[in-house]
């Protein structure tokens, strides 16, 4: 199956969403190439962005769950290859 490289950047502001946002991701583990997780203190925030390498059916599951946490934010970004 054909794949596409893509990086999910996620905003948490509800930080007991976090359990979940977890699980997810680690459910999708064998799609991910990375994750980067920055806390931002100053607005009690916390920024990931997680590399994915996945059909695109994948990748709209995993951004799609993590789109419905409560207080989480997610946005795709696709590559052209």
């Amino acid at each position: 199956m054909e794949t596409r490289v893509a990086v999910i950047g996620i905003i948490v502001e509800n930080k007991k969403s976090v359990v979940f946002l977890n699980e997810i991701l680690s459910e999708y583990g064998d799609y991910i190439i990375g994750r980067m997780g920055v806390p931002y203190h100053k607005k009690n925030i916390n920024i990931i962005s997680v590399a994915v390498d996945a059909p695109q059916d994948i990748i709209n599951a995993l951004s799609g769950k993590i789109g419905r946490l409560d207080g989480v934010y997610a946005k795709t970004a696709y590559s052209n290859l």
